[in-house]
């Protein structure tokens, strides 16, 4: 008798036919994260559960899900699920750590390329048939090639991050816990430094750290008055990196000059 398993939000194709050969699967289809007491229900009886980021799996839910063997996270971070209720219970977690490092990298970059050169705001200025003729200095926006790239968090998808600003020829800085061997800063063209050089120096500030206790707010109020008042932020990482609160005031002090979020999840 196959195992039972519930998949919480749509996958692709390729890999819900590949669990329906292994297990039954009951499949939530919404648009929407299952709520809590719908998960608990529909979890009950189940062995496994595919989950997404989206999808909180505390105490509760392990609780009250007694046949269940293992929890597979679609996402490279797992800060939605409690391990040390799971580990208790000894459930399984796993991740997809390498699914989406050159993609996220790409994106990073894509944030980073529109907030210099301020294309979201060009969009809605021509869509709101503000442009009526060309103008030397109408949204000129920055330069990105010859600027200090500086990025905090320099695992996988950072050091693709670093990779990529070697054809915009930047002076690449990075701040890590662990620092990276010679022949890796060789090759990115990338320098360690600490992290309030880095804030001090950088044009552009990319994040890619996960989210930890010790990296929950990694950046704060006393971060942002460090970085250049011309200095872009961007989070390619969980949104609770950066002290909201501080960002906003930052924001209207104007402290910094832009920013941009990948990821405004769980926060």
């Amino acid at each position: 008798m196959k195992p039972a398993i519930l998949v919480s939000r749509i996958i692709p194709e390729e890999a819900l036919a590949l669990a329906r050969q292994r297990a039954e699967v009951d499949l939530h289809p919404g648009p929407h994260p299952l709520p809590k007491s719908e998960l608990i229900a529909r979890l009950k009886d189940k062995q496994g559960l595919v989950c997404l980021l989206t999808d909180r799996i505390d105490a509760e839910v392990f609780a009250s899900a007694p046949r269940l063997k293992v929890v597979a996270n679609v996402a490279v971070g797992y800060d939605n699920i409690d391990v040390a209720s799971a580990t208790a219970r000894r459930v399984v977690v796993t991740n997809t750590p390498e699914v989406l490092t050159e993609t996220t990298a790409d994106f990073a970059w894509t944030l980073l390329m529109a907030v210099a050169r301020r294309l979201t705001e060009a969009d809605q200025y021509v869509r709101a048939g503000k442009f009526t003729r060309w103008e030397l200095m109408l949204l000129l926006g920055n330069d990105v090639h010859g600027k200090t790239l500086g990025i905090l968090g320099f695992g996988r998808i950072g050091r693709a991050v670093a990779r990529r600003a070697l054809g915009f020829r930047m002076r690449v800085l990075y701040h890590d816990a662990v620092r990276a061997d010679p022949g890796t800063e060789r090759e990115l063209g990338a320098t360690f430094v600490d992290k309030a050089t880095l804030l001090r120096e950088s044009d552009f500030v990319t994040l890619h750290a996960p989210l930890l206790p010790d990296t929950r707010h990694l950046i704060d109020a006393a971060e942002l008055r460090l970085m250049k008042p011309t200095a872009y932020l961007i989070n390619a990482a969980r949104g609770p990196l950066v002290n909201e609160a501080a960002l906003v005031q930052a924001l209207k002090e104007r402290w910094i000059a832009g920013t941009v979020f990948f990821s405004r999840l769980l926060t």
